[in-house]
């Protein structure tokens, strides 16, 4: 099973496998067909509240990380991150995201629980 975490902004690779948007808002500057998403599930992304927290900087990332996995809990995310997983298991998955920080970001927490399956 192979995942990764790569920046939206950063052009596709032939490796890449299923491309999958885990941000709650398209990136801003970039054109839906140059950014060769297969997915976009809204519901594995982290709640506005929380990601609004996070970015205005009262807590910190781990904080963040335990209350995102808190959120994937959820029925609804759960199976989410369960297609997320058999995507992976039958081939490549590379998790895009906007952030200017991947490894501090939600997209780490959900390669986190993916590399654990």
């Amino acid at each position: 099973m192979t995942v990764r975490v790569r920046r939206v902004y950063d052009p596709p690779e032939p490796d890449d496998g299923v491309r999958v948007l885990v941000d709650r808002l398209w990136p801003r500057g970039v054109a839906k067909d140059a950014a060769h998403v297969d997915e976009w599930p809204k519901g594995l992304t982290p709640s506005t509240e929380l990601r609004r927290w996070y970015h205005a900087g009262e807590g910190s990332y781990e904080e963040f990380a335990e209350r995102y996995e808190a959120e994937l809990a959820d029925p609804d995310a759960a199976g989410l991150l369960d297609h997320v997983r058999e995507l992976a298991r039958r081939g490549g998955v590379t998790l895009l995201t906007a952030s200017k920080s991947p490894g501090e970001s939600h997209a780490s927490v959900l390669l986190r629980l993916l590399d654990g399956s």
